[in-house]
């Protein structure tokens, strides 16, 4: 036989046949996920061909949707102007909708990221944010902020900063969970053991608010985790806060009325701002904080979604029901996707 003869023969053809089926394991699928919230649904989107595989039905007025690290789970917040108290739980592998997570006493949850193992939220009625541990089901961690209406979220992925926006009171929420070594005196001779978890380091959360303007909504953190960028409805501007300084270092004029969402390009070079009041994207160079271009978009946008090779963005083009795929090289619109009546929050699944 040929592979008897030559072993080298044999190995080569071994690896072209086994070729295919490894780079099919190693390479995770990927999907945008959309929501419509006039339709009330989530829709699955494929990132290679933009086509929508499904529908998922969701509670009434969902905002914001989160993925869990292993893209088999997805997270719907069922906001309510704040008066609601429901997440949605979606399995992504059979689409369909899980039992819901009840936040009940916390109201109006919004925000959503996935970090750490856990699923944190803000729940603007209750003026505040938490966490739910899919392991336990159950809110293991909630901090009020003092806040009006903390709404939009950031959480580092070991769990220990999290940041809000406070749209009414046109603030950011820096809240940091600085470990501390306890200091309790041990106990008498005798004494019964201490309860489990006792000793050791405890958390200390201390929130810092940082001043912006009324409106301060949509916002992001530079992928260097050194500046926060937060765009502001009602004036326009845009405000970067210092993240190690903690304070305010520069506002832009940017005259984004009606800022709605900002994201930064996952290469750090570029900074989107949607606005639900005018129909064009705003571009910011994040190194020069100058001006780059406006897209002509349509008649407004909201939710903002970057895929992570840097090579479009997707924005829900809320009033004319279809996310715009943007060109990141040449800042053109390259497509457009049906996913719905009123299309808001995206996020971005990988499926190993």
């Amino acid at each position: 036989m040929p592979c008897q003869k030559n072993n080298s023969l044999c190995t080569a053809i071994f690896l072209l046949l086994l070729l295919p089926a490894i780079t099919s394991y190693a390479q995770p699928k990927q999907f945008l996920l959309a929501l419509s919230k006039r339709d009330r649904t989530l829709a699955i989107v494929d990132a290679a061909t933009w086509k929508v595989l499904g529908k998922v039905p969701v509670g009434d007025d969902p905002h914001e949707v989160a993925a869990a690290t292993d893209g088999k789970t997805a997270y719907v917040s069922i906001y309510g102007g704040g008066s609601l108290h429901t997440i949605n739980v979606i399995d992504l592998e059979k689409q369909t909708r899980l039992e819901d997570i009840d936040t009940k006493p916390l109201q109006g949850p919004h925000g959503l990221v996935f970090a750490h193992h856990k699923l944190w939220f803000t729940v603007e009625g209750s003026k505040a944010v938490g966490s739910y541990d899919p392991v336990t089901n159950t809110i293991d961690w909630v901090m009020g902020t003092g806040q009006d209406r903390t709404h939009m979220l950031y959480v580092t992925n070991n769990g220990k900063k999290v940041y809000t926006s406070n749209v009414s009171s046109g603030t950011v929420s820096l809240l940091e969970n600085n470990s501390m070594q306890r200091t309790d005196r041990p106990p008498p001779p005798g004494s019964p053991p201490p309860p489990p978890g006792a000793g050791g380091n405890r958390s200390n959360w201390q929130q810092t608010i940082v001043p912006a303007s009324r409106g301060a909504e949509g916002f992001d953190v530079s992928p260097d985790s050194t500046e926060l960028w937060a765009a502001a409805s009602e004036n326009g501007h845009i405000y970067i806060i210092d993240l190690a300084a903690k304070k305010t270092v520069a506002d832009l004029d940017a005259k984004v009325n009606g800022a709605n969402r900002l994201k930064f390009t996952p290469d750090g070079k570029m900074v989107f701002i949607s606005s639900l009041a005018s129909g064009k994207l705003t571009v910011y160079d994040a190194k020069t904080r100058q001006q780059r271009k406006q897209i002509d978009i349509g008649h407004g946008a909201a939710g903002i979604e970057m895929r992570p090779d840097n090579t479009f963005a997707l924005v829900a083009c809320t009033p004319d029901n279809y996310i715009a795929v943007i060109d990141l090289k040449t800042l053109t619109i390259v497509g457009k996707i049906d996913v719905g009546g009123q299309p808001d929050g995206l996020a971005w699944v990988m499926q190993q």
